[in-house]
């Protein structure tokens, strides 16, 4: 496996030409599904293996489960402030030095793991109790100054969760563990 397919075992996020309610429902249910299918992949897994890293020079898998609840953490908040302000300018965070801290590094993943059920709770009802006209509101991203609607950035992170989810399983698959 090259070391592309190791970044993007299920493929780099390639933004709808346009994203229909079922679309949306979908991506939505991913949100909803995403906690669980984390759990699940990594509960038994001991510290040794969640101190691998999914690629040469790529997160642990510990860094990877605390990383799911800070990015959609900040993804949800981007949500609400987008849905209470006029094209609210965002902000940006450093993922990776993020995950080189100390919580992201050592915490026990039991802590992540709750969080992120927490989160994708709140903020699939949430998303589901939106208007038709909310999902056009949009928000700035300051890196790439460009507009970015509620439906793209949801469908940014149902493919975000599941492309960490392929991380940890492609190296699970990898050692036989």
């Amino acid at each position: 496996m090259n070391l592309e397919q190791l970044k993007y075992p299920i493929g780099k996020h390639v933004i709808p030409e346009q994203i229909t309610v079922d679309d949306r429902e979908r991506f939505i249910r991913d949100l909803e599904l995403l906690p669980e299918q984390i759990k699940s992949a990594v509960i038994n897994l001991n510290t040794e293996q969640l101190d691998t890293p999914y690629r040469p020079q790529g997160w642990t898998i510990r860094q990877v489960v605390h990383h799911l609840p800070d990015s959609h953490l900040n993804s949800y908040i981007r949500f609400k402030w987008t849905l209470t302000e006029d094209q609210p300018l965002i902000k940006a965070y450093d993922e990776k030095s993020w995950a080189e801290l100390p919580d992201s590094e050592n915490a026990p993943i039991e802590i992540s793991l709750s969080l992120l059920q927490a989160i994708h709770t709140r903020w699939v009802w949430l998303l589901r109790n939106l208007r038709h006209e909310d999902w056009n509101k949009s928000f700035k991203h300051p890196e790439s100054n460009k507009l970015i609607s509620l439906d793209v950035n949801l469908s940014l992170y149902s493919w975000h969760g599941k492309h960490h989810l392929a991380h940890i399983r492609s190296l699970i698959d990898r050692q036989n563990w």
